[in-house]
């Protein structure tokens, strides 16, 4: 498992290093600039040839490259002969090195829009434009949407992903869901960015449409005769019975596809209601949502300190019976200090037991929240769909429209962290990268490529920081001697390249503390 996820590392963050030293290296022999090394790493060379002037290496430590150029240290007092000159960094003019310098973060940019065209352009497998929990007082609840629709259109403009939400730039006027089999227009007055912002707030996953009992079964509950749907829609179901069908544990996962399942090999039964909700006629056949069962017990937790057990499931809080994890968290905020609650828990014997618990303070990505410390096995229900290939000029444009919308927020993230907007525990590293990459390559390899174009897009701006040892950081020095009409001086090159480093290091510290304090 952790071997597949380094791999999955290395693959990922491969192409996005090479194609950034390409950048430099294309430019720099476009000048005549004589290129030393080309590697894809740092540290020992531990595979290497050389091809005309040029030594290509892949080094032992994975987590960048540098393209060495002959004559590019400006503090060298090196003398160099005519011939030399011609062939070294430091003697081309500043309209050469700065296309040099440019040219690793331009083709991070290129290597996300050409990442993107290749999707659009062949297909994707995505998520499903799916609407999650609407409250009842929601703006987009009284204009007639529910909880589990599927936006397929807006103004007549066809909607697949979620990026195609980024291209509405008009007030929109009705949208078109699917709704199990049917199609609904539904008229809505409202600013696109307004709608986007409502969209996304509402976005969240829902629960997998999957049951427990106390003995560990495991059930994924659908209506008789009808495509699956999540928790949520079941719970609202206007049918008087559904189908309970037998599956094991192997078969799930944190992301759950019905359509992943072989139903014809497993065994189900019909499960009936009269005049109550679903909720409760789960609840009389003692069947429980999969995410009140507990997981994981966190150590030296509440939870941990009470003797709560893996496998139990949390059926009640305060004397009243829940139906789902969020309503165990929300109560436990609601209560604004760390105080004693009852829960109820139902083991693996049937048997329920109270116990008296004090939720504690836990900090994560600087923010405090109340705790007991049990994991919930929440499975989310989730639906890929195969978008239609475009064609040459439509995925240009779409292509060009998810890059550039990529840049700004990736921007304006930036821009968050630097004003304190976010706080700095947000930062992520190299195991943070290699997490997301490896879970977006388990959902689909459309996700693990936009996610590849989007770091692509992140390790552009970063190497733009105006930072001395980084891209815009020689960017801004060019600038200053073109500012000067002269180079500047060794001793306030000498200090920006110690102060870029210490900032480097210190931004590298942050990203790698942040990583190791997720992981315990």
């Amino acid at each position: 498992m952790v071997l597949e996820k380094v791999l999955i590392f290395f693959i990922f963050l491969g192409p996005l290093v090479f194609f950034h030293e390409l950048g430099h290296f294309f430019f720099a022999r476009l000048f005549g600039v004589r290129v030393e090394v080309f590697s894809i790493g740092f540290g020992p060379k531990i595979f290497s040839f050389k091809k005309g002037d040029t030594q290509y290496a892949i080094s032992l430590i994975p987590l960048g490259g540098y393209v060495k150029m002959f004559g590019d240290d400006p503090l060298s007092e090196k003398e160099l002969t005519a011939e030399e000159e011609k062939v070294a960094y430091t003697k081309k003019g500043k309209w050469a090195r700065f296309w040099i310098v440019f040219g690793g973060p331009l083709a991070n940019f290129i290597l996300a829009f050409f990442i993107y065209f290749a999707l659009v352009s062949v297909g994707e497998k995505v998520p499903q434009t799916k609407f999650g929990v609407i409250p009842q007082e929601s703006i987009l609840y009284k204009a007639g949407i529910r909880t589990g629709d599927v936006l397929k259109q807006i103004n007549q403009q066809e909607i697949v992903s979620f990026d195609d939400l980024n291209m509405i730039d008009t007030d929109v006027k009705a949208i078109e869901v699917q709704r199990q089999d049917k199609t609904i227009r539904v008229p809505i007055e409202m600013k696109g960015m307004e709608f986007i912002t409502k969209f996304s707030e509402v976005s969240g996953p829902l629960r997998a449409p999957l049951l427990v009992n106390s003995e560990g079964k495991m059930f994924f509950v659908k209506e008789l005769n009808s495509k699956s749907s999540s928790l949520e829609e079941i719970l609202k179901s206007d049918s008087s019975q559904l189908e309970l069908i037998d599956i094991s544990k192997e078969e799930v996962s944190l992301q759950f596809n019905p359509e992943s399942l072989n139903l014809d090999s497993k065994s189900s039964q019909v499960i009936s209601r009269q005049e109550q909700s679903w909720e409760e006629a789960f609840k009389e056949a003692k069947l429980y949502p999969k995410d009140l069962l507990i997981k994981n017990i966190q150590a030296s937790s509440p939870a941990a300190e009470a003797n709560f057990q893996a496998g139990s499931i949390i059926v009640g809080i305060e004397g009243r019976r829940i139906f789902s994890f969020n309503e165990l968290k929300s109560t436990i905020q609601n209560l604004g200090e760390e105080k004693p609650i009852t829960l109820t828990l139902l083991n693996s014997k049937g048997t329920e037991t109270t116990s008296k618990i004090t939720p504690r303070y836990r900090e994560h990505n600087g923010q405090k929240f109340l705790s007991v410390g049990v994991e919930s096995g929440i499975s989310f229900y989730s639906i890929m769909i195969e978008t239609q290939s475009k064609g040459v000029l439509s995925s240009i444009s779409k292509a060009y429209y998810r890059t550039l919308d990529g840049t700004v927020k990736t921007f304006l993230g930036f821009k968050k962290l630097i004003t304190g907007e976010v706080a700095l525990k947000n930062v992520g590293g190299p195991i943070a990268i290699g997490q997301v990459a490896s879970e977006s390559f388990n959902i689909s390899l459309s996700m693990f490529f936009r996610l590849m174009a989007l770091i692509s897009i992140n390790l552009g701006l970063i190497n733009l920081f105006p930072i001395p040892v980084l891209d815009g950081g020689h960017i801004v020095f060019i600038l200053l001697e073109a500012i000067n009409r002269g180079p500047l001086s060794r001793k306030k090159l000498m200090y920006a390249q110690q102060v870029g480093m210490s900032l480097l290091f210190l931004l590298i510290f942050v990203a790698l503390y942040n990583d190791i304090s997720r992981l315990f």
